[in-house]
């Protein structure tokens, strides 16, 4: 019995018109492709971690690793995915060679040591993708990549025995990651992440590090060159009591070599990185940056200090601040090491010219002088160079520099009474210098101050000064001639004066009694005086204003 044919009606799936009547129909707009890929993204990101999951649980999904690896590479997106999976490579990357999965042996079968090979090779790429980000502008990125990279290091060094550096070869992930950091185009921020969470902390990855800096600078020499200034930049950041540790026992590895337990092969260490920069070329900017820590940070490291020496001699040569600086290292030297160096005093004493009254680094200049002078100990005949060199300069100085100088004087004529003679000091026949004169025994040209004949002479300039044109200073000046009853003056009091602020406390004064300007103050300046017993004023004299 023949049926009725059922026909189906397939139901038209009719197209949805976009609100815009600009845009065609059926047109994919950005904006939808965008929601798209936002609505897709969690997806994503549970099939990153359901991918690590059976990596992790199988050897047969090894092969997936590569998924994740694409994943990872898209890192220039800065797309929350790509760092998903850069973490959960690293989980799998770790507990692979926590598991033994990752090594090698010569009792392994051909197919366990190409698996093997072929998990090591997948980790090179991780890495070398990680690398890449250190070079990114996103902080937030290079933080990743960087902690990421540490993890790795840290578990290839505890299960694969790959110590973090070889010094015969500086191809290993830690070699790498340094000359990442070390690398112009890194940024400040991970050189200090990297100094704060893993190199002052971690005794051997601080050994690690100094052991590939010295490896940069004796490597490509134009790329070193470039790498200088970061360099001394991260010894910088290391604390200054780093040095000092009498033990070397935190660790970030499992497993540190012997030397990195002893002090001493640390200081080597440190004492090689630093000679190799000092050995360099240096601008008179890089001079100036290590002179400035020399103390602190340059030679607690060095168990030689006569290394030292040619560096801090060529920086005096270059004059200016720089010999300053350079005489502080070599005082500290002195001081603290027992370091001898003969003509010191005799360096210091040349630096003692009319610019250094003038310059801007004047208050540093005799904070320094000071300090140097300090001890009781010192030859009077040589402290009297000082202070009688130093009084001739305030001749031709500003006032800012005389208030300076003659606190200064007072300081050390206290601290070495034999060179009161100075001021005390009357010479024969002195009716007949007070009308002819007489020449002064001190030597302004010698260069040796223990041969001046300042001792033989006096202190007449600061008696000069008394007469000075500024109050302050002939005020200050009087000091000397009156009994020593004040203990010392405290030279910080006068180190920053200048034109500017004694003008201004000059100004600020209040003024007691107002000055006399006129000794008669005239009724008419600019008319004639109808008095005609009294002269005109200069003004109507020789202008008629009529």
């Amino acid at each position: 019995m023949p049926t009725a044919i059922e026909t189906t009606v397939k139901p038209i799936k009719r197209k949805r018109h976009d609100a815009d009547s600009n845009i065609p129909v059926g047109h994919k707009s950005k904006t939808r492709k965008i929601n798209k890929e936002v609505s897709q993204r969690p997806d994503v990101e549970e099939e990153i971690l359901l991918l690590e999951g059976e990596i992790t649980q199988s050897r047969k999904n090894y092969n997936k690793i590569t998924i994740l690896q694409d994943y990872c590479k898209k890192y220039q997106t800065r797309s929350k995915t790509s760092i998903t999976a850069a973490i959960a490579l690293c989980r799998v990357f770790c507990r692979l060679m926590a598991l033994g999965s990752m090594s090698q042996s010569r009792e392994m079968a051909d197919n366990e040591k190409i698996i093997a090979q072929w998990l090591r090779a997948q980790c090179g790429s991780y890495t070398d993708t990680l690398l890449g980000v250190l070079h990114d502008t996103d902080p937030g990125m290079q933080s990743t990549a960087f902690t990421l990279l540490m993890r790795v290091q840290k578990e290839m060094s505890d299960n694969l025995n790959e110590p973090f550096h070889d010094r015969r070869q500086n191809e290993g992930v830690f070699s790498r990651i340094i000359a990442s950091v070390t690398s112009p185009n890194s940024t400040e921020l991970i050189r200090e992440e990297f100094v704060k969470k893993y190199v002052q902390p971690y005794d051997d990855v601080r050994y690690y590090t100094l052991a590939c800096l010295d490896n940069l600078l004796k490597g490509e020499k134009g790329d070193a060159l470039n790498r200088l200034d970061i360099i001394v930049s991260l010894l910088a950041m290391l604390e200054p009591d780093t040095a000092d540790k009498q033990s070397m026992d935190n660790f970030y590895q499992k497993r540190a070599n012997a030397k990195v337990h002893n002090v001493n092969a640390h200081k080597k260490l440190a004492q090689e990185l630093w000679m190799n920069v000092l050995s360099r070329t240096l601008s008179r900017s890089q001079r100036k940056t290590i002179l400035n820590m020399m103390t602190t940070h340059v030679v607690p490291w060095f168990t030689r200090m006569e290394l030292l020496m040619d560096f801090l001699t060529d920086s005096f040569n270059a004059g200016g601040s720089l010999s300053l600086a350079a005489l502080s290292g070599l005082f500290h030297l002195m001081q603290a090491k027992n370091l001898d160096y003969p003509q010191f005093y005799t360096k210091l004493y040349s630096l003692l010219t009319s610019e250094v009254l003038h310059s801007k680094h004047r208050s540093r200049f005799f904070r320094l002088l000071d300090t140097f002078l300090s001890s009781t100990h010192l030859p009077a005949a040589l402290v009297a160079s000082f202070i009688k060199r130093l009084a001739r300069l305030t001749l031709g100085a500003p006032p800012s520099g005389i208030v300076v100088v003659i606190p200064w004087i007072y300081n050390l004529l206290r601290n070495h009474p034999s060179c009161t003679f100075m001021i005390h000091r009357r010479p024969e026949y002195s009716d007949f210098i007070e009308g002819e004169g007489m020449d002064d025994p001190f030597d302004m040209a010698e260069t040796d101050p223990m041969e001046t004949r300042a001792f033989d002479s006096s202190l007449w300039e600061i008696h000069t000064l008394q007469s000075h044109y500024h109050p302050n200073v002939a005020t200050i000046a009087k000091i000397i001639s009156e009994q020593f009853t004040k203990q010392a003056y405290n030279l910080e009091d006068f180190l920053d004066h200048s034109y500017s602020s004694m003008l201004s406390a000059e100004l600020s004064k209040e003024i007691k009694k107002p000055p006399v300007v006129e000794y008669e103050i005239p009724k008419r300046i600019m008319f004639s005086n109808p008095d005609r017993a009294k002269d005109d004023s200069l003004l109507v004299r020789l202008w008629d204003f009529s």
